[in-house]
């Protein structure tokens, strides 16, 4: 009885050991909860990527790029999460991300409506190419040299800005910000939802908006009063609710599994091989795909900084110098995701920003990303696995980290003017422009600028400069 004691013991601290949970001061109740938290807010992109990148049409061809698209932005998913939990051993996950599936559809899917799947095998090689090179400057140290030469008002205002981003995606989910057609945005129309209904129609129309911010005063109470897991019980007991108040069930369609697999093995996880295409045509088409992949590149690389940054300081696993522990690991891992997503046959796989609802349940190490690669992996035999957690499940969970996330701006030095700009702008245009990279560049631009014209300009900011100007051009010759 000792004996198989002592065999347990040791098995638990070699498995500890290896995730490094103690020495992060974890356990590994608290890294599951975090794992599962994770996938339930990311899990809509399961759906949502073959939606952008087929343009939400699933007629003839474009119904085969959905099917191939939905298996492999699963196993890119799967793929590149657990490339963190064994490589990096870091609390996040990758998946495909959201502005560069619609990119994707927008320059390859787009001008190719007559033959959607060409365009869809173009995009796939440049996809890759672009992984290529963002893995090279990982290998070679140059994109955790670029990282770590952002300026300290930068670093400290991406986190924030990431968590006005996550949350505005979350207060989208369920429509609490809504469009509109004079302010671009409003808040939930209530009264045009419940007008003219009986009591039980109005419920269910005004159900998710209700709930959401029912779910995240839960989650705020329950912080409080230090109940650990509040994020999860939120989404658990959420869940429950909607179903039960609205009686509406989630429906599953296996017969569509076989048929997404077929597909995927037709045109999607051979896709990046038939798509050198794109450099015929003249001087003209190559360097359209050489932008477009450098594009890719550079977009991928600043969204995955910018989300590292953001969780990192969540987690509290910045480093002497403010930058996040592992960055290489972390940034190889991303590269090789890309890599691997392209030649699956699916856009640009990032690290996600909703990585920040596992870090904001505990999550300190792979486990937890090893537990969100496993949830994916069922979900690849479960279609469609995520629609049994609804949006208004998991959106409080989103806004919840938008407010701890907040708390980096205030470390800025509001004081100075050449800080204070770049950071703000850095902050608002993350989820006025709907991207993590677009909030980076427009930060870099005004700190170059401002620092120039009040000579504070330094040597170290020669980096900052040069994404600067790439940004630039990018404006000015991508339409985005």
């Amino acid at each position: 009885m000792d004996n198989s004691n002592q065999v347990q013991n040791d098995s638990e601290s070699k498995f500890s050991k290896f995730f490094k949970i103690k020495e992060r001061n974890s356990n590994v109740k608290t890294e599951i909860i975090a794992g599962l938290t994770t996938f339930f807010a990311m899990a809509y992109i399961v759906v949502t990527n073959p939606n952008q990148i087929t343009g939400f049409s699933t007629e003839g061809d474009f119904g085969k790029i959905w099917n191939a698209v939905y298996v492999a932005s699963i196993l890119a998913a799967i793929v590149g999460t657990m490339l963190y939990a064994i490589y990096a051993k870091l609390p996040y996950a990758q998946a495909c991300g959201m502005g560069l599936n619609s990119f994707f559809f927008v320059a390859f899917i787009l001008p190719n409506i007559v033959n959607p799947i060409e365009g869809y095998r173009q995009g796939l090689t440049v996809i890759v190419l672009s992984g290529i090179i963002f893995l090279l400057l990982s290998v070679t140290g140059a994109r955790g040299y670029i990282a770590k030469a952002l300026p300290d008002c930068l670093k400290k205002a991406v986190p924030a800005g990431i968590g006005l981003f996550i949350a505005f995606i979350g207060f989208q989910n369920v429509k609490l910000i809504q469009a509109n057609q004079y302010t671009l945005v409003q808040f939930f129309d209530f009264h045009g939802a419940v007008a003219g209904k009986t009591v039980f129609e109005a419920w269910k129309a005004i159900a998710p908006v209700v709930l959401t911010l029912l779910g995240l005063f839960l989650i705020a109470m329950l912080e409080k009063r230090k109940i650990k897991g509040n994020v999860i019980i939120s989404i658990a007991a959420v869940t429950v609710v909607y179903y039960v108040s609205t009686l509406t069930a989630p429906s599953f369609d296996l017969g569509q599994i076989g048929q997404s697999f077929k597909d995927f093995g037709e045109i999607g996880i051979i896709g990046a091989f038939k798509g050198f295409g794109i450099f015929e045509g003249g001087f003209g088409a190559v360097v359209n795909a050489i932008v477009l992949t450098i594009t890719f590149c550079l977009v991928d690389m600043f969204d995955t900084i910018g989300t590292l940054y953001g969780t990192a300081s969540q987690a509290d696993m910045l480093d002497e110098n403010g930058d996040p522990i592992d960055m290489d690991k972390a940034m190889a891992s991303d590269s090789i995701a890309t890599v691997a997503g392209g030649l699956l046959g699916t856009s640009t796989c990032t690290t996600f920003v909703e990585s920040a609802a596992g870090v904001a349940a505990g999550g300190r190490t792979g486990l937890a990303s090893l537990v969100t690669s496993g949830c994916f992996f069922i979900c690849l035999f479960l279609t469609p696995f995520a629609a049994l957690v609804p949006s208004c499940a998991t959106a409080p969970a989103l806004i919840y980290v938008g407010v701890l996330m907040l708390k980096n701006f205030a470390k800025v030095d509001m004081t100075d003017i050449t800080a204070a700009v770049p950071a703000f702008l850095a902050l608002i245009m993350m989820p006025l422009t709907y991207s993590i990279s677009n909030g980076i560049a427009i930060g870099a631009i005004a700190y170059t600028i401002i620092t120039a014209i009040t000579g504070k300009y330094g040597k170290k900011d020669i980096v900052v400069t040069i994404i600067a100007i790439l940004f630039t051009l990018r404006f000015f010759l991508i339409t985005m």
